[in-house]
């Protein structure tokens, strides 16, 4: 609420029933009304709910009947969460609208019941040009630290697909076809990322220690990885070599779908993603589901990134 003054009981009521009268406003333009709007209570005076041709302006000039409390609060029976935004657009013939959609929708709504046709059409335009507005397809949030990480995944209602790079952090030089490579694994990312987006989280990680890695997690905790570095020995040096192992990234992101909410594993899409396993994964699958229970970690050609034999030996 707001203002200095307030206007005394409109019209004596006796008992807790609102009570119908006309309001006479007169020589009472500058005085202060006290308004019970939804529940809102709101100071304002009788000139700016004067101001405009409004629903507003037919009550407090006597052409309405209007309901007043015990208290002398004039009851209006609206919703109370726009009523400041449209008194500021009386007293100001402009406002700043909300940036939320909805809430614009809203405020529209309460201006069309009030029959303010100048803020019903501010509201129009402003909702047309959000409209016109470019909405990403998805967005892929990068982390900043492990605690964001770890945050993410935990809170996340979708299984989570999360692709580390860091081209820096290498002590060896790269093979000739690794720039490629982990361009093909930062593209595939992109691709998948738009193609299941809505059902899976991608997130990129690019303060990790690994070079390119993938990781996969259902129900907030991993699942698998697939590590796309190894070391690999040259005539004279150690070399960094990143591969892209397509087919094995594009299975591991079908086997998190499994996880998707209701969290109750598709038994089509387990058998469909689990048909190119080797034997043992059949009888893991017998076994009730038991590689949900294991994380697997796909090394391709994963070598120790420390060796301390000369070379030659």
């Amino acid at each position: 609420m707001s203002g200095d003054t307030c206007l005394t009981t409109i019209c004596p009521a006796s008992g807790a029933k609102p009570k119908a009268c006309s309001f006479k406003g007169g020589s009472l333009g500058n005085k202060y009304v006290r308004l019970n709007v939804g529940g809102s209570l709101y100071y304002t005076t009788v000139q700016v709910l004067t101001r405009h041709d409004t629903m507003l302006k037919a009550m407090f000039s006597g052409r309405m009947e209007v309901l007043t409390d015990k208290e002398g609060w004039i009851l209006i029976d609206r919703c109370g969460k726009h009523f400041g935004t449209i008194l500021n657009y009386l007293r100001d013939d402009t406002i700043a609208l909300p940036k939320n959609r909805q809430e614009v929708k809203e405020l529209m709504a309460e201006a069309k019941y009030y029959l303010i046709q100048g803020l019903v059409d501010l509201c129009q335009t402003a909702l047309q040009d959000k409209k016109d507005l470019y909405e990403p397809v998805c967005n892929i949030p990068i982390i900043t630290s492990p605690k964001e990480e770890e945050k993410l995944i935990e809170s996340s209602i979708k299984p989570v697909v999360k692709l580390l790079y860091n081209r820096s952090n290498n002590k060896y030089s790269y093979t000739s076809n690794s720039d490629d490579n982990l361009l093909k694994n930062i593209e595939l990312f992109d691709k998948l990322s738009l193609r299941f987006n809505g059902r899976v989280l991608f997130i990129k990680d690019v303060i990790g220690d690994e070079i390119c890695c993938w990781f996969f997690y259902g129900q907030g905790r991993k699942l698998a990885e697939v590590c796309c570095t190894s070391i690999v020995y040259a005539t004279e040096k150690k070399q960094t070599k990143v591969e892209f192992p397509e087919a094995r990234i594009y299975e591991e992101t079908l086997n998190v779908l499994l996880f998707e909410t209701p969290r109750v594993p598709d038994n089509s899409l387990l058998e469909a993603t689990s048909r190119s396993r080797s034997q043992a994964s059949h009888s893991e699958d017998d076994e009730g589901f038991e590689l949900r229970d294991r994380v697997r970690r796909i090394h391709v050609k994963r070598y120790s990134t420390y060796d301390d034999r000369q070379l030659g030996h």
